[in-house]
């Protein structure tokens, strides 16, 4: 890749206009991913970096603070949005976005819906199980056991509903997905 120092000044400008317009989508959009649109922000001007960046470097194109910029990458890298890198004889971190959306995708609803499965399976479990020690106790009340049987079937409904939905999850870990969903050809 030629650096941008040997592009034209009138096509360089623009180069930043169109790529400010996407950085500013992005930004838009990351509520989605339940970060901040300056952390949105930051992923994006990663994303057109020709090179990895240091914090120090990313702070003095943000114009932000390097705990900010700290605090920043270090959710774009929960996300698995951003990586650090290795760089022969640097002596500070290195990060570069993950250019692969698909992956990004991928990562971020497997990781987000994994916790919302578990906290909810949990939950639903604990409840089914204080509805059928009321089950059990409660024989012979007709109007008490048909409200813990109807509750029990809508937990069970719902217990499976989790359980397809880790079997989703999978397919997003697996890269299963793109065998139904192929990703689109460059």
């Amino acid at each position: 890749m030629l650096p941008s120092d040997a592009v034209p000044e009138p096509h360089m400008h623009t180069i930043l206009k169109a790529r400010k317009r996407v950085i500013e989508a992005i930004g838009k959009n990351m509520d989605l991913y339940g970060i901040t649109q300056s952390v949105g922000h930051l992923y994006g001007m990663l994303f057109f970096s020709e090179k990895p960046m240091t914090l120090d470097e990313m702070g003095k194109e943000m114009e932000m603070s390097k705990t900010s910029m700290s605090t920043g990458v270090r959710n774009l890298l929960d996300l698995k949005m951003v990586h650090k890198v290795w760089e022969k004889g640097a002596r500070k971190d290195l990060y570069e976005a993950e250019p692969d959306w698909y992956q990004t995708f991928a990562d971020y609803f497997a990781i987000e819906w994994r916790k919302a499965v578990e906290a909810n399976v949990i939950a639903l479990n604990r409840s089914s199980a204080e509805l059928r020690r009321l089950q059990e106790a409660a024989d012979g009340e007709e109007a008490t056991l048909a409200i813990i049987q109807s509750d029990l079937d809508k937990i069970d409904s719902a217990l499976r509903y989790y359980e397809w939905l880790n079997r989703f999850i999978d397919t997003l870990e697996s890269g299963d997905i793109y065998k139904l969903v192929p990703k689109d050809k460059p």
